[in-house]
C-alpha cells in the first residue's frame, strides 16, 4: 500500500500492491491491479497535494506505476470538490507509462507518471510550520 510518496531513488527495491481494495483492469489484452489510497496523507487531506494511485501488472508484479493525479484526493478533509478516477482514466495512464518506459514485469524501482499539471493547491501553512 502506498502510505506516503517519496521519489523513487537509486536503490530502491520495487513495490506491492496490497491486494485487499485493488481493482483489476485489462488493458490491451493484459491484466493489471489499481489502487487508491483508503485514507488521505495529511498533505492530500488538507489539498495540499494530488490524489496518487498505484498499478501493478496482475500476474507477474514486478515494477509499480505511480500515477500523481491532478485532482483532490476524496475524502479530503475540506469538502473541495473531486472528480472520480475512472478506469478509463487509469487505462489511459497506464498506456502512457508503458509508451515512456515502464516495464511493469521487470523488477526495479517505481515509475513516476506526474499527471497533476493543472491541480492548484489549497492555501494554507506549509507543512511542517
Amino acid at each position: 500500500m502506498l502510505l506516503h510518496y517519496r521519489r523513487p531513488e537509486k536503490g530502491d527495491v520495487n513495490m506491492a500492491l496490497v491486494k485487499k481494495g485493488s481493482r483489476h483492469i485489462t488493458v490491451d489484452g493484459t491484466t493489471y491491479r489499481w489502487r487508491l489510497r483508503g485514507r488521505p496523507t495529511y498533505c492530500q487531506g488538507l489539498v495540499w497535494s494530488p490524489l496518487t494511485y498505484a498499478v501493478e501488472h496482475a500476474e507477474t508484479p514486478g515494477t509499480t506505476l505511480v500515477v500523481i493525479t491532478g485532482r483532490p484526493h476524496p475524502d479530503n478533509w475540506l469538502g473541495a470538490p473531486v472528480d472520480p478516477v475512472l478506469p478509463s482514466g487509469v487505462a489511459d495512464s497506464i498506456r502512457a507509462a508503458l509508451a515512456g518506459g515502464w516495464t511493469p514485469e521487470k523488477p526495479g524501482p517505481p515509475h513516476l507518471l506526474d499527471r497533476s499539471e493543472g491541480f492548484v493547491a489549497r492555501r494554507g501553512p506549509a507543512p511542517g510550520s
